[in-house]
């Protein structure tokens, strides 16, 4: 059985959208957790939006990370999406349904995809999350948890604090 795992960056008031914000506070550290996120992942989940962004950027990108980013599988739900490219498998029908096959057979990790991690959280579907929450205020922007209607309950496994004050949260559900 494999499993399904949120890897998030937050700001201090819960923003997570359009994250070029998190660039002054790169480090080591941040990168040394992030390949960990990576490092037993088999497949990338990623909403449409998130999908299509990523597909724009990281071919052309050299930094760390970029060979796993580039050639692993993503499985993408989506309704729109037509010709698959970049390693892409489109889910079409029954999204929540075939999510549920796929973490049977593989370690999945979801980046960004607020939509897509709500309903994953929704559906019972997440078993970790790993949070990045840097040390500023945006005061608007989109926040993962807006709305979901019901609480839901976390267990921490680690909390570490990087050079630059991001802190680096584990967590299983």
């Amino acid at each position: 059985m494999g499993k399904i795992v949120v890897a998030m960056y937050l700001t201090l008031d819960g923003v997570m959208e359009s994250p070029s914000w998190t660039m002054p506070y790169w480090e080591d550290s941040l990168a040394a957790y992030q390949a960990g996120a990576q490092e037993n992942a088999e497949a990338l989940l990623l909403g449409r939006v998130t999908f299509e962004q990523f597909a724009g950027a990281w071919p052309n990108m050299k930094e760390e990370g970029a060979d796993f980013m580039n050639g692993c599988v993503k499985y993408v739900p989506t309704t729109t999406l037509r010709q698959p490219h970049w390693n892409g498998v489109y889910i079409r029908h029954k999204a929540m349904d075939e999510i549920r096959r796929l973490r049977e057979e593989h370690n999945l990790l979801v980046y960004g995809s607020g939509e897509l991690v709500r309903g994953l959280f929704k559906e019972g579907l997440v078993d970790e999350y790993r949070e990045m929450v840097f040390p500023l205020l945006l005061g608007s922007g989109k926040r993962l948890f807006d709305s979901q209607g019901r609480p839901f309950s976390f267990k921490k496994v680690s909390s570490t604090l990087t050079e630059k004050g991001v802190l680096l949260n584990s967590y299983t559900v």
